[in-house]
């Protein structure tokens, strides 16, 4: 379970009186199981039930409403919305005009093997026999091949031909994105054939900062307010809940 938060720094309440009364949220509605349109075109998923829980911790109504992503950013910063959470990067450009919470989800990177692989920990030592298959041109591949450089990679044009040639025992190994191999895992294109192997790597560097809640550069008042919510969510057990009723299998 991925803890992002130091129970032993109290941050203090916001006050209400700064506070709007209604959050309005932007979302997108493309980002299953993070924010999409249900069977009943509702917005579901762990970005809008997230939302929801900080609005409850802060007593506001929360407004969520969908966009496609290339508009979320001007919208905040004109103010059409106080907070956009879909997975906005926070960098360099992007900081010019939002500032963002702490991190509220990391994006690690994983190994996945057949379900019989008898590894346990996927250190360099134990991948240097085995064929590792990745996604040409990305950052999970230069990962790999400067701390897993003894492994043979194999590197694919797209995450699908990387998952047929483990499953058809082609590869011993896949690396990628551990959000995007636990939904797989989870799917039924897997077959239930494979199991994530060792833990989760989060060099920042290669695998970016995660996901931040965006708000208009300058609130401070409603960034901090973001911060003690998402805070009072992990410590009341309702980020544990979301968090394993969006992704039974997790991927840290």
């Amino acid at each position: 379970m991925p803890n992002f938060w130091n129970v032993e720094r109290r941050l203090e309440r916001p006050d209400a009186a700064r506070l709007p009364k209604e959050l309005r949220f932007l979302t997108t509605d493309d980002y299953p199981p993070f924010n999409f349109l249900n069977s009943e075109g509702v917005l579901s998923g762990f970005n809008v039930d997230l939302a929801r829980a900080i609005c409850a911790e802060l007593g506001v109504t929360c407004v969520l409403q969908a966009a496609s992503f290339d508009t979320l950013a001007d919208s905040v910063e004109q103010g059409r919305a106080e907070a956009a959470i879909a997975g906005l990067a926070a960098t360099p450009q992007s900081r010019t005009a939002l500032d963002f919470s702490e991190r509220y989800l990391g994006t690690p990177a994983r190994f996945v093997g057949k379900r019989q692989e008898t590894l346990t920990a996927a250190t360099p030592e134990n991948v240097a026999a085995k064929k590792v298959a990745v996604v040409a041109r990305t950052a999970h591949e230069a990962y790999l091949r400067s701390f897993f450089n003894e492994a043979a990679i194999r590197p694919f044009p797209d995450l699908k031909a990387a998952q047929e040639a483990l499953k058809a025992g082609q590869v011993d190994l896949l690396f990628g994105d551990g959000i995007t191999l636990a939904l797989w895992l989870n799917g039924a294109d897997s077959a239930n054939c494979c199991r994530f192997i060792g833990g989760p790597f989060t060099e920042s560097r290669f695998f970016g900062d995660g996901f931040s809640v965006a708000v208009k550069e300058g609130n401070d008042t409603l960034r901090h307010a973001m911060d003690f919510a998402l805070q009072r969510i992990w410590e009341k057990g309702v980020y544990t809940d979301l968090y394993l009723r969006w992704f039974p299998i997790g991927f840290y």
